[in-house]
């Protein structure tokens, strides 16, 4: 189906437990009729604004804030804007948020967190780029952890205990399963804990969430295996990572040059001058 010339429209389904659906759109104007999704609709606004009716209530829809519309619940909505409007959606199941949250957010659909807004966009930024799975499942963990904390009116900022003993395990698993990686999930279950308090205890003990500690692991192997010869792409999927621009990326955060600079140390090509000096005659 051909797109009108006003509008652009981005969609897939990541490997992610928890999201249905991406969507990513720019239109110039645009109505939508009533309808309904079977999925949580959690919306963010990068440009313009939308009015939309839910439960017969009007809303509005703009930049600083995070629209969460439950599934099945009829809603239409409308470009408000005269720039028009870009929008970022994720689609989420039952498995964030229950059934029980479907009240409250149909009370107050529109949440003020400029913490939690900041979350959002960086987990789309993430799935835009293909990024890490386990960062992308540790960063909805904490976005489900704080929805639901607006929706139960508790608050967002829970008390996190010292646990430096799951801490090391999850660290150990890591470890093991540098290459092929560990689901936020299958972690969560073998160590018998929940996800969220698994990022946490992370966190706490380490100074760092689980998947940055897992791509700093990546890396340092790929150094190991750039100074033995391999060639970059090689390294990059040999440690874990989907290829070389993958591997470039973390590479060039952590060591501050790329992974085929960093091989030619291999060969001598790049190695200082000896600053030695001359004993003294």
């Amino acid at each position: 189906m051909r797109l009108p010339s006003d509008a652009m429209i981005a969609a897939w389904q990541p490997a992610v437990t928890g999201i249905v659906e991406v969507f990513h759109a720019e239109y110039a104007k645009h109505e939508y009729p009533v309808h309904t999704h079977d999925a949580w609709t959690l919306l963010i606004i990068d440009g313009g604004a939308v009015h939309y009716q839910l439960d017969h209530r009007e809303h509005t829809a703009f930049g600083t804030t995070i629209t969460l519309l439950p599934p099945y619940l009829p809603h239409d909505g409308r470009v408000a804007a005269p720039e028009g409007l870009r929008k970022r959606v994720l689609y989420l199941d039952g498995s964030l948020l229950d059934e029980a949250l479907v009240g409250p957010a149909a009370d107050d659909p529109e949440l003020r967190d400029p913490l939690l807004r900041t979350r959002v966009g960086q987990l789309h930024d993430l799935l835009a780029e293909g990024g890490d799975d386990l960062e992308a499942q540790c960063r909805l963990a904490l976005i489900g952890e704080r929805l639901r904390a607006h929706l139960r009116g508790g608050s967002t900022e829970p008390r996190v205990r010292r646990e430096a003993r799951l801490a090391l395990r999850l660290r150990e698993l890591l470890d093991e399963h540098t290459a092929e990686g560990v689901r936020l999930d299958e972690a969560a279950e073998l160590l018998q804990a929940h996800p969220v308090h698994l990022i946490r205890a992370f966190r706490r003990e380490y100074g760092l969430p689980p998947h940055r500690y897992l791509t700093g692991r990546r890396v340092e192997h790929a150094r190991r295996l750039l100074l033995a010869g391999t060639p970059p792409a090689d390294a990059a999927t040999a440690v874990g990572f989907y290829d070389q621009s993958h591997l470039c990326r973390h590479f060039k955060q952590l060591v501050g040059v790329s992974p085929a600079y960093y091989a030619r140390l291999s060969q001598g090509v790049t190695r200082p001058p000896s600053r030695r000096t001359s004993p003294a005659g």
